[in-house]
């Protein structure tokens, strides 16, 4: 009897939260991040190992949808054309990452684009009748020739070929908004299963974790960072913007995804557009 009407620790704060102005949330929101930023720097002193964890978690977002597709025999919920970003600017990445470093990177993403490969087949052949084609409504061109055309003007300066160079910008930019044809779907659909909000919940971790090696770098050197020497005047500038537009743009999503998971729901509902 005693038990009836507790709430956890976690959901008195949640229910406080949620009573609270769209300003105050937004602060709450920022404070979080800077407490996470400043709990990585403090634990991770190799600030490189942020992108192997972000492809990592990657992967393990990539796994969750194989799980759902192979045991569920659906795709419902889920962005063909996002994949198809996806192992686009991973392909690219490859690629450079191959004639560039070819490191741990180059193993992560080569066993990542295998598993986006198997997802777009499953997507486009095997489950084509559980696909959400008519909800799935942003053209591809519109991330693509942004991205190439800043790729085109804004990119490193190093040792390598021009179009290597060209390509290394247009997979980061590529990256950046790849994810909005997902986000398009489910701001249609408003109410997201489970694995498509886990996998989507796992883009939003490896994008906040790229992104904090770029502001820890800046951090750490005064802002310095920002032009370094050799890379090109505004490259760097340009990718830091990529990070934090990634970041921004998954952040919305991953406020209601923890929002969910704290109520109990294994479902996510998004709040209808104004």
């Amino acid at each position: 009897m005693g038990q009836k009407g507790y709430q956890s620790p976690a959901k008195k704060v949640l229910s406080w939260i949620r009573k609270k102005s769209k300003k105050v949330k937004i602060f709450l929101g920022l404070i979080t991040a800077i407490v996470l930023l400043v709990t990585l720097k403090l634990v991770v002193h190799d600030h490189n190992l942020f992108f192997v964890i972000a492809e990592a978690i990657h992967l393990i977002g990539l796994l969750v949808l194989i799980y759902k597709l192979t045991t569920l025999k659906t795709c419902s919920g889920l962005s063909l054309k996002t994949q198809v970003l996806t192992a686009i600017f991973l392909a690219v990445r490859l690629y450079c990452s191959f004639i560039m470093e070819a490191d741990i990177h180059t193993v992560l993403d080569f066993i990542t684009l295998v598993a986006t490969v198997w997802v777009i087949y499953m997507m486009k052949f095997k489950l084509k009748a559980s696909y959400m084609a008519e909800l799935d409504n942003m053209p591809l061109y519109y991330p693509i020739v942004p991205a190439a055309a800043l790729a085109f003007f804004v990119h490193p300066t190093t040792s390598h070929i021009l179009i290597n160079r060209m390509l290394w910008a247009f997979c980061v930019y590529l990256e950046s908004v790849s994810v909005l044809p997902q986000l398009r779907l489910m701001q249609n659909v408003q109410i997201i299963e489970p694995f498509s909000a886990h996998y989507v919940f796992a883009l939003g971790v490896a994008r906040f974790l790229g992104c904090a090696h770029w502001i820890i770098q800046v951090y750490d050197t005064a802002g310095a960072y920002i032009y370094l020497a050799g890379r090109g005047y505004f490259w760097i500038p340009t990718v830091f913007l990529a990070e934090m537009v990634q970041t921004f743009i998954l952040a919305d999503f991953c406020y209601y995804y923890v929002k969910s998971v704290m109520s109990g729901q294994l479902i996510v509902r998004l709040p209808t557009p104004v």
